[in-house]
């Protein structure tokens, strides 16, 4: 004879946690900054128009790290995030393709990583300001270090 549970008590019970809402009745779910910090620098490499994330001391130190056998690229790379219990706010630093409409990219990367970060998370994203800090020329090669000295005017 197979036995029934109240419908009352099988919903409590085994009814996920619901969308945006991290907590529940068989616990509380935390999403460390980093989490969030990894997706939205995914999900702004994602749009076109976007070469490279970080400022110039940051992309320096990734080039170095990247030239070290079996390191990985850091993903959150100029990005930082603060992530409360229920929402997120995000700031990105970035460097747009010459050419590319800045206001546009700035609206499909908030776009994009808006809806990366709600869904993967459920934490309502409340803020994703941009940085522009260059712009990247074709033919301009950011590893290039073989280049001819410059004359400095000053000494």
């Amino acid at each position: 004879m197979s036995q029934t549970t109240p419908a009352s008590k099988l919903s409590a019970a085994t009814t996920p946690v619901a969308e945006g809402n991290l907590s529940g009745a068989l616990g509380k779910t935390s999403i460390a900054d980093q989490v969030v910090s990894k997706i939205a620098g995914i999900a702004t490499r994602e749009v076109g128009g976007v070469h490279d994330l970080g400022g110039t001391t940051a992309r320096t130190v990734g080039m170095i790290r990247d030239r070290i056998p079996g390191s990985k690229t850091n993903l959150s790379q100029g990005v930082t995030v603060e992530v409360g219990e229920t929402q997120a706010a995000i700031d990105l630093q970035i460097i747009v393709e010459y050419g590319v409409s800045i206001a546009d990219l700035a609206t499909a990367i908030r776009r994009n990583v808006i809806g990366a970060v709600e869904r993967m998370t459920g934490l309502e994203v409340t803020e994703v300001n941009i940085v522009v800090s260059d712009i990247h020329l074709d033919g301009e090669d950011d590893t290039d270090t073989e280049a001819e000295p410059v004359e400095r005017r000053v000494q």
